[in-house]
């Protein structure tokens, strides 16, 4: 019985049966302002990454992985999964990001996993190639690229919407996509793996989310050609697009505060999706166990919204 025991990782306990609608924390919650790009040590209640609850079962053992937006949210969720399931994982992000990068990297490496991170601007060309050419130089190769670091802005009508902001939210959402995959391209093996992230909102368009639910319709459509390109090669791309998930970009300038306060409510489980709900999809995307899934769309929605 010992033996059987010890032949097993302990559970995972979100794993027990349970009601979905009460797992995590549902609003109403407090207002909570921050400067962009915010940090999720800020936030109240704190998100759920994964960083003590998701345990790995070698998917990835040997992966070398790439994720933007690491330090955070659906970004970090992914690279604590990757490390989990036995891949080294660099993480891109902003320097202002810098403590909550920091807890990824000793997650990372707690793991037995190498680490690499990667601070600065994903809106310049020449970072985005050097990013790939230092995560290819420090773990010997590429397997999986996950292009997740986002900018949103909500404004209440498109006369709001600065051209700055508009070119912001296009450099960070879909210039430095094109920018890292095309560096990346000339690195990825065969069974390799590219996930990008999109929204609900590249389907059911916000009104106050005008320029960022544009950059998310173009992910999805830049996805499915790129796929087509790239299983030549035998390299899979997909999409992930998800609804009302509890992340730093919310309070920060992605919702109003009263929004926030309310934040997932409108979904049918009552409440907003934690970060480490969607890991187990970016892990299935980036496994051989998905070797016949390439040009898709993931959703995970709360079940409220309907993805085409």
């Amino acid at each position: 019985m010992d033996a059987a025991a010890n032949a097993f990782p302990a559970a995972d306990e979100r794993l027990r049966m349970q009601d979905p609608r009460t797992q995590y924390p549902q609003p109403p919650f407090p207002e909570q302002p921050q400067q962009a790009p915010g940090l999720a040590r800020a936030m109240d209640p704190k998100p759920d990454h994964g960083e003590t609850s998701y345990k790995g079962h070698a998917r990835l053992d040997g992966r070398k992985a790439l994720v933007t937006g690491g330090d955070s949210g659906i970004g970090r969720a992914a690279a604590i999964a990757f490390a989990r399931e036995g891949a080294d994982v660099a993480i891109v992000y902003e320097p202002d990001e810098e403590a909550d990068a920091k807890e990824v990297i000793a997650l990372i490496e707690a793991d037995g996993r190498k680490a690499l991170a990667l601070p600065g601007d994903i809106r310049d060309e020449a970072f985005c190639k050097q990013i790939v050419a230092d995560t290819v130089k420090a773990f010997g190769g590429l397997d999986i690229l996950v292009n997740n670091a986002g900018k949103q802005t909500t404004q209440p009508t498109i006369a709001d919407i600065t051209s700055e902001q508009f070119d912001e939210t296009f450099k960070t959402n879909v210039y430095a996509m094109f920018w890292i995959t095309k560096a990346a391209a000339e690195h990825l093996p065969p069974g390799a793996s590219i996930i990008n992230t999109a929204s609900v909102q590249a389907y059911k368009p916000g009104e106050a989310l005008l320029d960022y639910a544009s950059t998310k319709a173009t992910i999805v459509a830049f996805t499915k050609s790129l796929s087509q390109q790239m299983i030549k090669k035998g390299v899979r791309a997909n999409v992930v697009a998800p609804g009302p998930f509890w992340t730093a970009l919310q309070p920060s300038g992605g919702q109003t505060q009263e929004k926030v306060q309310k934040f997932g409510e409108e979904a049918a489980l009552g409440r907003p999706g934690q970060p480490v709900e969607l890991a187990p999809v970016y892990v299935l995307l980036a496994s051989q166990e998905a070797s016949y899934i390439t040009g898709e769309v993931y959703s995970a929605t709360g079940g409220s919204e309907a993805v085409a």
